[in-house]
This record gives C-alpha cells, structure tokens and sequence, in this order.
C-alpha cells in the first residue's frame, strides 16, 4: 500500500510517498519525494509510482522467463516441442471458445483435434469453429507477416466463414453490447478510426514496450474497440500470442475456469478508462502460469 510520510528536518515539514515490497523474507522499501506540500493532482503521482515499481519488478521476472524458456527450447527435441505445441492449442482452442459459449468439453476438443473424431449430439458450428481455430493459431505462428488490419480480418473471415459467413471478416456498422457487462462498446462510426489508432499505436510501440506488457495492451485495446459482430475476444486472444510468440515469450492461455477475474479486469479497465487494471491482472497471471522459469 502507497503511504505519504511526513518528515520534519531542521523546522521544515517534507512529504514523501513510501511503498513496501516484499522480496522472498525481507521487506524493501521505496519512496519518492514529494516537496514541501502535498501536490493537488497526488492520486495521479501515486497511481504513476505504483505502475512504476510494479514494472520494475515484472520487467525483472519476465525477461528471466524469456532466456530461461528459450534455453529450454533449444535443447528439446523438434518432436518434444511439436507435442508441446500441439498440447497448448488444443487448450487454447477448448478454453477461447469456451469464454465464448461453446459446449465443448476439453476431451471433446482434443479428440476432435488430435485425433479426427466429432463429438456426437454437439453443435456444427462449435465444431467447425474450434477446427478453424486450431488452423488459424498454426498459420500466425508460421507467418512472417507484421500485425495489421488485414491480417485480422484475414483471421475472422479464417473463423467464421463456415458458421456465420454474413459477418466473417467484416467490421461491423451496427451498435452491439456485450452480455453480462456494464461497459457499452463504441458506436459504428467510431470503429474505424479506433481501428486506425490502434495499428498506429501497435507500430509506434512494438520496438520500446516490454513485450508482454505490449501483448496484454493489444488484448485490451483491441477488445474495446469491439469491432466484429462476434469473435472480438477470440481474435483478441489471437492477437495476445501472435506478439508473445513474434518475441520469443511463451504463449498465454487464459481458462475458462478463470473467465470471472479475467471479465472482471476486462470490465473495470474499461469502465474507468485505466489500461493498467487490466495489465497488472494479466502480468499476475502470466508471471504465476510461468514461476518454474524463475527458479
């Protein structure tokens, strides 16, 4: 917790902001001077301090998981890594589409992906679609292409051209709402110019920002910006380990059995226009999903 300490020097009160951090059994502690006042705008100042010291210690843990995954990586077997690969899609593919109301089970999804076998009595398109899925991660894996506007609606229309060909690949011009969710996306008009910001912000920062915190950025940005009829989290979750992959980081997936805390992130984000809710929330995860590189 961020704290302002009062100090008396010499007949002259000073104010700092303090914040204690925890390394393994012993306590640090962290101040910025303040000056002679407390400043009008201290929320901003402590909100800036907090963001500030919390990339400091992700940035630490997250390069130490990149070199450590890539060692591991280089001495594997290519038939090691192919079977790792093909584990991580298949509960890739099961928990994004089942965020998304699928009702496939995970067995359901391995057979089918693994193994070529179709679940009985379960819809076509939630078929249709976790087999398109599982293609379109195999192909921005492989791709040299750079993250654009036509490399995402390439992927939608990819996802959706079977099941609902009305809206594969086509941004919408209508108002839609997510169910659930007190946050209204942008109207119709608003989408492309947001679209437009977007890829600008992605190129400008692709080369400065860590690259996991640019990964979690672009899911949030992108899935604001809400710009398909259906499927937005899904290519948003595309878009997260298209960049983590590009970068050499592992891959994120974000289960089902987690959805709450994840809408959660996602949804106060949003509502108080604050990225760093949701950054912090997806830097806890992924740092927590890959703690045995850090040992």
């Amino acid at each position: 917790m961020v704290r302002i300490k009062k100090r008396e020097i010499k007949g002259k009160t000073y104010y700092y902001l303090e914040h204690s951090i925890r390394k393994g059994n012993q306590v640090h502690k962290k101040e910025v001077y303040l000056g002679s006042k407390i400043p009008s705008d201290i929320e901003k100042i402590k909100k800036k301090f907090l963001d500030d010291l919390y990339r400091e210690k992700w940035f630490v843990d997250l390069e130490k998981i990149r070199q450590n995954f890539s060692k591991e990586h280089k001495t594997m077997p290519k038939s090691a890594k192919e079977k790792e690969l093909q584990i991580f899609s298949i509960k890739f593919t099961y928990d994004t589409q089942r965020i998304e109301g699928s009702t496939l089970t995970h067995k359901e999804t391995a057979d089918l992906l693994e193994r070529g076998i179709t679940p009985k009595n379960k819809p076509v398109r939630d078929v249709m679609e976790a087999e398109a899925h599982r293609d379109i991660f195999y192909e921005i894996l492989k791709t040299g292409k750079e993250l654009s506007l036509q490399a995402v609606l390439d992927w939608h229309w990819d996802l959706f051209q079977l099941t609902k060909p009305d809206i594969a690949g086509k941004i919408r011009k209508h108002p839609v709402g997510i169910s659930g969710s007190k946050f209204i996306p942008p109207s119709p008009v608003e989408v492309y110019p947001m679209l437009s910001d977007f890829f600008k912000w992605y190129n400008k920062n692709k080369k400065t920002l860590n690259p996991v915190e640019l990964a979690a950025l672009a899911h949030l940005k992108f899935v604001t910006i809400h710009p398909f009829a259906d499927g937005n989290g899904r290519i948003s979750r595309l878009i997260m380990n298209f960049i983590l992959n590009k970068m050499g980081y592992p891959m994120l997936d974000i289960p089902y059995e987690g959805r709450s805390s994840y809408y959660n992130a996602l949804e106060r984000s949003n509502l108080k226009d604050e990225d760093g809710i949701f950054l912090q929330w997806l830097m806890k995860r992924y740092i927590k999903e890959y703690k045995r590189y850090l040992r």
